[in-house]
């Protein structure tokens, strides 16, 4: 079995995390060589200052016949235009970058939502919600951070370092060397501190994930919080996953701050030793006056970008370390894939299900299900009973298509699952869960969840009228009308406004509108009031009928209604039949309920 658990991070290195990025996002690139031409006009804007004071102190301020006004005028008016070309290419090369990095992180948000979707539960169970929401949400934002201010910077800072070098270069080759030569240290340092400086924000990254799954956890469990007097335990957990989450933080940035004080006192002593250099230069000739100013401005234009270069790449680790948790999400491999060219078609119909040699294992786990073997008919209502962990739940979760099996097959109408276009399977198959899930919203707009295409907005009159028509069909159109908004009553947030049965009667109405042929139901009656629980029972008598229905059973009622038993113990089918002959015979079934006839008396 593929082990399709999330990875806290991928393990790639940093430039194979950028290509890999990139190649996720092409977006980011596009245009690109366009922007570094706009971008290359712009740094050499910057070197224009530098230009104009050298031609201005020794053309103009020292002439020889003494100071030129006219010259001193056309130089600075000259380098006042250039200035202002530079900043406008500078402002087209930030709204370049800004639109490409937006769109492709735009895209980078959506693939990664969308394989969080394709992931099976059982993946998407492998963290906590929280924490994997803030994958696709948080960490996604501190790449958009840093490609957005860092990715700039990064860029004309670089073209301005080798235009200010060349320019250097021409002034004084001597001092050039010297100014490279005191940088060399930090640059070999630096490389080694990136690695340091890049752990620490991957810790960071994990922290704030943990922090943000504790907090989301505590919110949606809140009233089992309250309910059982934990909000001290629960604060402190809280509290421990923030302290924690404060401390990463706070150990990055101290090696962040020394890394970065590294760089602005090797730019002050560079400054310095250029002056003393220089001064010695001049005094024996090799330098003017204008050109040492000239290059003491270069200095300055050198070690400005060396600076900010060290906060960037500081950034670029924490950006980094974003990108290889959403890597890691978006590399997840698929334990549940659609068939793609393997496809086979599979036309609405009967429904009949058969397993074949089916065996199951968790992740980690042991066997569930040993070699099951089971043909279960079509349009009929069948019964999947056996006591908890018998894995009666792992027939259904396979029936549907949540996961597939570790062995056999399991097939639909004599078409193996895994060969059916995952559209077309939804379509066909609908599972009701125990607990019907609502979105924040109305009821109008999470029982039109059920219909198909992109008519089904609940905005169209039409489809208005469907929703009406479904809860009158089954029977439900007096309790929509003593609702207080009727079909537009607010559910709230996970439906949190109805009471556990009433959000089961929305989702009984979205699988009626969803009309499939296999309805898969978790019972949706065992945790509801006795007036609700007859209400939703006489609503899934219209939902099954005609229908083939599986029906995971905690209560052996619904097996007497059932058509069909299936009785599973310890992972083997050992009985089938109707609920009559398996409760004559002196089996399983028969034990089973004899003992819930004795409890229910």
């Amino acid at each position: 079995m593929t082990d399709s658990r999330i990875a806290v991070a991928s393990d790639l290195g940093v430039l194979a995390t950028l290509r890999r990025g990139v190649a996720i996002s092409p977006q980011i690139v596009h245009g690109l060589w366009l922007t570094l031409a706009i971008a290359v006009v712009a740094a050499a804007g910057r070197v224009v200052v530098p230009l104009t004071v050298q031609r201005t102190v020794d053309d103009g301020i020292l002439a020889a016949g003494g100071p030129d006004a006219g010259r001193i005028a056309l130089l600075t008016g000259l380098a006042a235009g250039a200035i202002v070309v530079a900043g406008m290419c500078t402002a087209v090369v930030n709204v370049r970058l800004f639109r490409s990095t937006e769109a492709g992180l735009a895209g980078l948000r959506v693939r990664a939502f969308r394989h969080v979707h394709d992931l099976s539960t059982l993946s998407q169970g492998s963290e906590r919600r929280g924490s994997l929401v803030s994958r696709v949400t948080g960490d996604v934002d501190t790449i958009s951070l840093f490609v957005q201010w860092g990715g700039i910077m990064l860029l004309v800072s670089s073209l301005q370092i080798a235009v200010a070098t060349v320019l250097m270069a021409v002034y004084s080759p001597v001092l050039t060397v010297v100014v490279w030569v005191c940088f060399v240290p930090l640059f070999l340092v630096l490389r080694h501190a990136q690695r340091s400086v890049g752990g620490r924000f991957a810790k960071v990254r994990a922290r704030v994930g943990a922090m943000l799954g504790a907090v989301s956890e505590a919110v949606v469990g809140a009233e089992t919080v309250r309910a059982y007097g934990v909000a001290a335990r629960t604060g402190r957990r809280i509290d421990a996953a923030v302290e924690e989450t404060r401390l990463a933080q706070g150990r990055a940035q101290v090696l962040v701050a020394a890394v970065f004080s590294s760089g602005t006192l090797m730019a002050n002593l560079v400054l310095a030793v250029v002056v003393v250099a220089g001064t010695y230069l001049g005094i024996g000739g090799h330098l003017t006056a204008g050109e040492l100013v000239a290059f003491l401005f270069l200095v300055q234009l050198f070690t400005g970008p060396v600076q900010m270069a060290t906060e960037i790449l500081n950034e670029l680790q924490n950006a980094v370390a974003g990108w290889r948790r959403v890597i890691a999400v978006v590399d997840t491999p698929l334990d549940v894939p659609d068939p793609g060219a393997d496809a086979a078609d599979s036309p609405r119909g009967d429904a009949r299900v058969t397993l074949r040699g089916v065996r199951y294992s968790y992740p980690d786990g042991p066997e569930v299900l040993h070699g099951v073997d089971l043909d279960l008919p079509a349009r009929r209502k069948i019964a999947v009973v056996g006591r908890t962990g018998s894995g009666k739940t792992t027939i259904a979760k396979l029936a549907t298509r949540l996961m597939d099996p570790t062995e056999g097959s399991v097939e639909l109408d004599g078409v193996d699952l895994r060969r059916i276009p995952l559209a077309r399977l939804r379509e066909r198959v609908v599972l009701v869960p125990q607990e019907g899930f609502l979105f924040d919203g109305t009821v109008l707009t999470n029982a039109a969840y059920g219909l198909r295409g992109p008519t089904a907005d609940p905005a169209d009159p039409e489809v208005r009228a469907r929703v009406t028509a479904a809860f009158a069909a089954l029977g439900l159109a007096d309790w929509v009308a003593g609702l207080p908004g009727g079909l537009d009553t607010d559910v709230g947030q996970r439906g949190e406004a109805l009471s556990a049965g009433e959000r089961q009667l929305v989702a009984v109405a979205r699988a009626y509108l969803a009309a499939p042929d296999l309805l898969v139901l978790d019972e949706a009656t065992s945790a509801v009031d006795p007036a609700t629980e007859v209400r939703i029972a006489r609503a899934l008598d219209t939902l099954t009928s005609g229908r083939s229905t599986i029906t995971i059973a905690h209560r052996l009622s619904t097996a007497e209604a059932s058509d069909l038993v299936v009785v599973v113990d310890d992972g083997h089918v050992v009985e089938v039949g109707h609920h009559d002959d398996l409760a004559a015979a002196d089996g399983v079934y028969a034990r089973m309920h004899a003992s819930w006839v004795a409890q229910t008396r």
